[in-house]
């Protein structure tokens, strides 16, 4: 088997728990390999540090599988990273839709399943783990039948970009036999149809479900603004808490279709209406008007999306949740976050904070939550944790 070495003094991600090698990191590598081929990683002076894939293609060029001097990366190495992933989400979370593999947090780096009911969907992110989808997602469909699950169907969404980067062309499509892409599902008592052919991702947020939950406590009676809405779920969240009036916000028009058909499956279509607007353009035209709500839920996309960008960002999440507060009535609650992995907390809560002084606003928080736990954050692994989710009551300076 090659081995990759690295330079003296590098691998400091690595060794402080991290699952990634650069290509800058690496003195040499030693012995044939192939591009995705499995490679021995040794220190600068010969030391073991485990097994992973490489690939020269891509600036992460060893993805770390293993820890362990002498582990076999065969079969039976994956189902046991896949029974696993499984017993972890069967303790944590509600299984019946939920995200059963994570990539690097449950040690497949590069490789996201989600489940929705009786449907998978699989993203394959890095060429490697690319190889091995087919195995473990049969290890995963066995895995599942032990626990009573029949798997329907299987449906691949690797076109996202950074396949490009690594090599790779982005794919789409049944793996296995078609089936109907539009899924049924329920998650916290709310009722929802997901497209995961044509759905953002892989049709659905579910590092969300609990904190759409925690919003229902705020919701009864109250007048709601959900921003970013998408297909709508946290405006049902709030809707069936027994809000007075919600209005969803999206500028996808396949989104907001999709809401509404969401909202009647719930019978919250009188309750719970929907705009195809830009939130940024709403917002101030809503402060002019003098609207006033009783909780705004600003659910934005990640305006951060490299490091480059956080300038940039960094004045896109201040604009929205100045606005936001401003729109919200005295005593009144935001709920607000970030999926940017780039915007990490101590940058978003200064952020947030900046935009409460130029508002004049004070807030009192509620409650600082993060992903939903089939989503696991792999402490010394900072690219698993992303999601910053806070909930405010915005109070007048007094």
């Amino acid at each position: 088997m090659a081995v990759a070495t690295l330079k003296k003094g590098e691998g400091r991600v690595l060794k402080s728990g991290g699952m990634w090698i650069f290509d800058n990191e690496i003195a040499s590598v030693s012995g044939d390999f192939e591009n995705g081929g499995i490679v021995d990683v040794c220190d600068f002076d010969g030391y073991p540090m485990g097994k992973g894939f490489i690939n020269k293609n891509s600036k992460i060029r060893v993805r770390m599988l293993t820890r362990k001097n002498g582990q076999q990366i065969d079969r039976e190495f994956l189902r046991m990273r896949v029974r696993d992933a499984w017993e972890y989400r069967k303790k944590t979370v509600d299984t019946a839709c939920c995200r059963v593999i994570f990539g690097e947090a449950d040690f497949l780096p590069g490789l996201v399943v989600d489940k929705f009911s009786d449907v998978l969907v699989a993203q394959s992110l890095a060429l490697g783990i690319d190889r091995m989808k087919y195995e473990i997602i049969e290890l995963l469909k066995d895995t599942l039948a032990e626990d009573g699950i029949c798997v329907r169907g299987v449906y691949e969404r690797s076109d996202a970009k950074v396949r490009v980067q690594e090599g790779m062309e982005r794919a789409k499509g049944f793996l296995g036999q078609a089936f109907d892409t539009n899924v049924e599902i329920t998650e916290n008592g709310v009722n929802y149809v997901v497209d995961v052919k044509d759905g953002q991702k892989t049709g659905f947020f579910l590092d969300q479900k609990y904190n759409r939950l925690a919003i229902q406590k705020l919701c009864k009676n109250a007048d709601v603004l959900d921003c970013f809405t998408h297909t709508g779920s946290f405006a049902l969240n709030a809707g069936i808490a027994g809000a007075k009036h919600v209005t969803g916000v999206d500028a996808s028009e396949l989104a907001i279709r999709q809401a509404q058909e969401n909202a009647k499956r719930n019978g919250l279509e009188d309750t719970v209406r929907f705009l195809c607007r830009d939130v940024f353009e709403l917002l101030p035209a809503y402060e002019k008007e003098g609207k006033k709500f009783d909780v705004v839920i600003l659910d934005p996309p990640a305006f951060a999306k490299s490091k480059n960008s956080l300038k940039n960002a960094v004045k896109g999440y201040r604009e929205i949740n100045l606005r936001a507060m401003k729109l919200v009535k005295p005593g009144g609650y935001l709920a607000t976050c970030s999926c940017s992995h780039f915007m990490d907390d101590a940058l978003f809560t200064k952020t947030v904070k900046q935009a409460a002084k130029n508002a004049h606003k004070r807030l009192r928080q509620v409650e600082c939550r993060t992903q939903s736990p089939d989503h696991p954050v792999l402490l010394d692994a900072d690219e698993s944790y992303y999601l910053k989710f806070y909930m405010f009551q915005v109070c007048e300076e007094k």
